[in-house]
C-alpha cells in the first residue's frame, strides 16, 4: 500500500521560504487526491491545502492563501508544498495525506486514508 513520505522541513526565519515534498513509497499516488495538514504544539491538526488527482482543483486554508502553493508531478509520484512569506504561526509538523474520495470534504482529516510521518517546520521571528 502506498505510503506518503515527507521531506524538506527545517528552520527558517520569518519571511523566508521552504518547499516540502511528499513522495510515494510502496506504491503510487495514481488516482489519489492529496492534502497537506499541520499540527502545532497543543493544537489540533488543521487543513492546509488540497490538490485533486489531475491537479486542476486546488484548495487552501484562508491562513495560507496567497503564500502557499500546492502542486504535484504525477510522473514522479510526488506532491509539493511551496511555502513563502513564512510566519512564526506557521510553525508546526506538516503532514502529507492521500485519499480516494468524491472530491468533497477535502478539509476533513478523517477522510484521508494514507498519512506520512510528518516533517517539522519551524519559523523563527
Amino acid at each position: 500500500q502506498v505510503q506518503p513520505v515527507e521531506s524538506g522541513g527545517g528552520l527558517v526565519q520569518a519571511g523566508g521560504s521552504l518547499r516540502l515534498s511528499c513522495a510515494a513509497s510502496g506504491g503510487t499516488f495514481s488516482g489519489y487526491q492529496m492534502g497537506w495538514f499541520r499540527q502545532a504544539p497543543g493544537k489540533e491538526r488543521e487543513f492546509v491545502t488540497y490538490i485533486g488527482w489531475s491537479s486542476g482543483l486546488t484548495r487552501y486554508a484562508d491562513s495560507v492563501k496567497g503564500r502557499f502553493t500546492i502542486s504535484r508531478d504525477n510522473a514522479k509520484n510526488t506532491v509539493y508544498l511551496q511555502m513563502n512569506s513564512l510566519q512564526p504561526e506557521d510553525t508546526a509538523v506538516y503532514y502529507c495525506a492521500a485519499r480516494r474520495d468524491d472530491g468533497l470534504h477535502y478539509y476533513i482529516s478523517s477522510r484521508y486514508t494514507r498519512w506520512g510521518q510528518g516533517t517539522q517546520v519551524t519559523v523563527s521571528s
